[in-house]
């Protein structure tokens, strides 16, 4: 047998799978496509979670739009954070190229052009359904962790969320939050005093301070109703397709506060409400987090905790998390352990610090007698990556330099007219982007301090009437006795002369 017939076997032995699974290219030897010689990735895996990274403009992004269409076509729903905006042409077919087709022969897969069902979400004011969630939805821990509060601080939150439950207090949005901060040192200190203990205002200060960064960041569109349900991330459509749903935050890349905020908060909704799915066949959901140093690079170690807790634990709720960045590097070691499948496009060595990095990024693959991993890595052209993945029974599959194939729907942006039309017809759009505000903490709390003001005006009002009454009559009691001491006869009555002569007269009368 030729090199290339052991190769061809050795892949094909590798990528065998009994159940279903997404063909996403085939193996190449020595620069070569090996017609054939597919690279599968087993559904029953797809919840280990992955990682697709490489330089800019090596095909990461079509890696995912590839994954994203085939997981659709298997009925599985899918996430896709899109922080550049070039994954909304998911929702039209591809054109179609002459390349495309050269590359399709090369592989041994026919190509089909064929949009998708997508849905368009944003978490600010660009044209999208609305996401939201309230502040008691993330209750008093995460919401710490996601303003980065000291223990003392953490513990003031935790006060202030059972004094809501406690008074029937809804927590929606940021300005009931600081709200009642504000109330719990101002006029309802005695009160907290009373029932809680005292709270520093220099506390108090800070958690403001901290929730003011979000709401620079746009946390104050985040946070309120109506909640978004992660329910509604699970539709298929008409024709048993998982609807790709694709979360537009092209605005928001200078404000990784709020993008971090938004994934743990989603990460744990969804965690909390899936039900367990154990060893299943298929997943629940798949989430791509584009450009995922942002997450990592500005989170606080509490927030990387929580990430990297949620990571190891959500997969047995079904749901896989596949980071798409730059360097592998960019994701943590203990997260960077967790992931099971990894397609890594060409990096570039421009400088002593990039080819060590090469190096370390080399060491995450299996030993190949195939291949120079180190080399590899530097020579893949654009659409060509390194592929490691997990076969059904978890273990590592042939490390192959895979030719991916092309992605079926348009590999651009959809027109205004376009993406106008899809909102238009869009369930969810009518179903979230109304705008609620309910009575809450905010107006209770306001309308509470306006009776407890009228009835101290009230109150300040009697005694001031009393104090003024009391003046008056000791004003006419005064003016009696004056008057009556100005009287002439009274004056004369009450001389001591008269009284004298009176006394004197009547001693003589008694001596007789």
């Amino acid at each position: 047998m030729s090199k290339k017939d052991i190769f061809f076997k050795h892949i094909t032995e590798g990528n065998t799978t009994k159940g279903d699974y997404i063909p996403i290219g085939a193996a190449m030897l020595e620069g070569e496509t090996v017609t054939g010689a597919h690279i599968k990735i087993p559904l029953k895996t797809m919840n280990r979670h992955g990682l697709i990274a490489g330089a800019t403009g090596t095909g990461k992004t079509k890696s995912l739009q590839v994954l994203a269409e085939n997981l659709s076509n298997k009925g599985i729903p899918v996430l896709l954070m899109d922080i550049k905006g070039d994954l909304s042409g998911l929702a039209q077919p591809s054109p179609g190229h002459p390349k495309i087709d050269e590359r399709h022969e090369k592989i041994g897969l026919p190509f089909e052009a064929k949009p998708f069902p997508v849905e368009i979400l944003t978490l600010s004011e660009q044209d999208g359904v609305r996401l939201r969630a309230t502040v008691s939805e993330f209750g008093p821990v995460l919401l710490s962790r996601i303003l980065d509060l000291t223990e003392t601080q953490s513990g003031i939150v935790a006060v202030i969320f059972q004094y809501c439950d406690d008074n029937k207090l809804p927590l929606l949005d940021l300005k009931d939050f600081k709200k009642i901060l504000q109330y719990a040192t101002q006029e309802g200190k005695a009160e907290f005093t009373e029932a809680y203990g005292r709270i520093s205002t220099a506390s108090t200060g800070a958690i403001l301070r901290k929730i003011v960064e979000i709401e620079q960041q746009g946390g104050d569109l985040f946070f309120g109703e109506t909640s978004f349900d992660t329910q509604d991330l699970l539709r298929i459509d008409d024709d048993g397709r998982g609807y790709i749903n694709i979360m537009r935050l092209t605005d928001i890349q200078d404000k990784p506060k709020l993008f971090s905020t938004f994934m743990l908060s989603l990460l744990a909704e969804i965690y909390s409400t899936f039900p367990e799915q154990g060893d299943s066949d298929r997943p629940e959901l798949i989430l791509f987090i584009d450009e995922a140093h942002l997450i990592f690079n500005e989170a606080s170690k509490a927030l990387l905790n929580q990430i990297e807790s949620i990571v190891k634990l959500i997969r047995s709720k079904g749901v896989g998390l596949y980071f798409v960045t730059q360097n592998p590097t960019d994701v943590p070691e203990a997260v960077l352990g967790q992931l099971g499948l990894k397609i890594q496009h060409a990096l570039r060595a421009f400088t002593a610090k990039d080819r060590k990095a090469i190096k370390l990024t080399a060491q995450n693959y299996p030993d190949s007698e195939y291949y120079d991993t180190t080399e590899v890595l530097t020579s893949l052209g654009i659409g060509e990556a390194l592929v490691s993945a997990l076969d059904e029974k978890g273990r590592p599959t042939p490390l192959a330099a895979t030719m991916m194939r092309a992605p079926m729907s348009r590999m651009d942006v959809l027109t205004d007219t376009e993406l106008s039309a899809l909102l238009s017809n869009s369930k969810l759009v009518k179903k979230y982007n109304k705008d609620v505000d309910r009575e809450s903490a905010y107006e209770m709390l306001n309308e509470k301090i306006e009776q407890a003001q009228a009835e101290e005006a009230k109150e300040k009002a009697r005694k001031e009437k009393e104090a003024l009454k009391k003046a008056e009559s000791k004003k006419r009691t005064s003016t009696r006795r004056k008057s009556t001491a100005m009287n002439p006869i009274v004056k004369v009555l009450t001389s001591a002369t008269f009284i004298r002569s009176v006394f004197g007269i009547l001693t003589k009368i008694l001596k007789k």
